[in-house]
């Protein structure tokens, strides 16, 4: 069999489905064909393959090309002074009702330019590639009018041909009410369902679209309606739900079939069976639950005992989680909310791929699958998770290259 090539002498962490906890194989190879993976398994079991190129990976360990499932990467300004006014006591509610939180994200990002919003979203999304990241989703949220939403997006799809890296991109026009909407919530919500998500849509601008369901966001009849037209278009939806109460937000996505709802501190064992009966996937955010400081962890033990797949994903955003690092994440997951090695990396690789849709592209060493891999100076899987402010990555493989 012809392959453009082939990495030998490997350890693998395949994520493969058929194969238990992490689907490891000890004297392994990967063979790759137009940036596609043709073989991948024990090299004793392996074809007769013949590559232009052969590397000799001397023992490290390959992983699935690492995901991240929910990033908030475009956007102008930080939030630095909020750091402080939480440290000197201040809750996000508090900081949001004062004009603050993701309303003074929005008046920086709407006052930047395509081209300032691009150079100041490559950083953070240069900070996950070095780490191993092959896909990454980005969100819009912080113009909240049609020209900024469009704006955001369209730097997504910029940033696409800026690096080698899958992107989706994500609309979220409902992640806040804007200023001209103050007291009237349901007419923002008119906008998004009449012009912003039908433009996004008909640019083909977005993958997907989302939408924060809380008590300083939006009720779940409010959701509802967004959900109606993204279905309408022909859109998965995903939700942020239950991070600071419980709305009921997870259950009416599970019946719109979402990808995935995130955040789930406050997710009940009524919202837990919505899930596992859907299917969704629950995608958790140690980042923002540890920079907020809460105490209420999502219920991970009830997630796993119903058999709810669960990713891990940083939240990188400027006001709660200002996290680019896919390796510290799964820590503080393991740490903070008591997930296994194994939920850590199939976090990150397979069931990320749920979360956005990828299952059958990306995010486990199997035939036909991306060849997107992560190439790695340890001696077990464990130390991805166990280190932190540490980078082991080797290498790192996109479609082949």
């Amino acid at each position: 069999m012809r392959c453009d090539r082939i990495w030998t002498r490997a350890r693998l962490a395949t994520l493969a489905s058929g194969r238990p906890d992490l689907g490891v194989v000890e004297e392994g190879l990967v063979a790759s064909r137009d940036g596609r993976i043709l073989y991948a398994g024990p090299a004793a079991e392996a074809p007769d393959l013949q590559a232009a190129e052969i590397v000799d990976c001397e023992g490290r360990w390959i992983t699935p090309g690492l995901i991240d499932a929910h990033t908030h990467l475009v956007h102008a300004g930080d939030r630095a002074a909020e750091f402080e006014l939480r440290l000197a006591g201040a809750s996000y509610e508090e900081i949001a009702r004062s004009g603050g939180g993701i309303l003074s994200t929005v008046r920086a990002t709407r006052a930047a330019a395509e081209a300032e919003l691009v150079a100041a979203a490559l950083p953070r999304l240069d900070a996950l590639i070095a780490e191993g990241a092959t896909t990454v989703e980005i969100k819009s949220g912080y113009g909240l009018t049609l020209v900024d939403e469009i704006k955001s997006l369209r730097v997504v799809r910029s940033l696409t041909g800026a690096r080698p890296v899958r992107l989706r991109a994500t609309l979220l026009a409902a992640h806040a009410a804007p200023p001209e909407y103050a007291g009237d919530p349901d007419g923002y919500i008119d906008l998004i369902c009449r012009d912003i998500l039908p433009a996004a849509a008909s640019e083909g601008l977005a993958d997907a679209v989302d939408a924060f369901c809380e008590s300083i966001a939006f009720t779940p009849a409010q959701v509802e309606r967004v959900f109606r037209a993204a279905r309408a278009h022909g859109l998965p939806v995903k939700l942020h739900a239950e991070q600071l109460s419980n709305q009921g937000g997870a259950a009416l996505a599970a019946r719109y079939g979402a990808l995935s709802v995130d955040h789930l501190e406050h997710l009940d064992a009524a919202g837990v069976a919505a899930l596992a009966r859907a299917g969704c996937v629950a995608t958790l955010l140690p980042g923002a639950y540890l920079f907020l400081r809460e105490t209420k962890t999502p219920p991970v033990e009830a997630l796993r005992a119903a058999g709810v797949p669960m990713a891990l994903a940083t939240d990188c955003n400027p006001g709660t989680s200002p996290l680019t690092s896919l390796l510290l994440a799964m820590n503080l997951a393991a740490t903070l909310f008591r997930l296994t090695v194994t939920e850590c990396l199939a976090g990150v690789t397979r069931e990320a791929a749920r979360a956005l849709g990828l299952q059958d592209e990306t995010g486990a060493l199997e035939a036909g699958k991306a060849c997107d891999l992560a190439i790695w100076d340890i001696e077990r899987p464990a130390e991805l998770v166990y280190r932190m402010g540490f980078n082991p990555l080797h290498a790192r493989i996109w479609a082949g290259q």
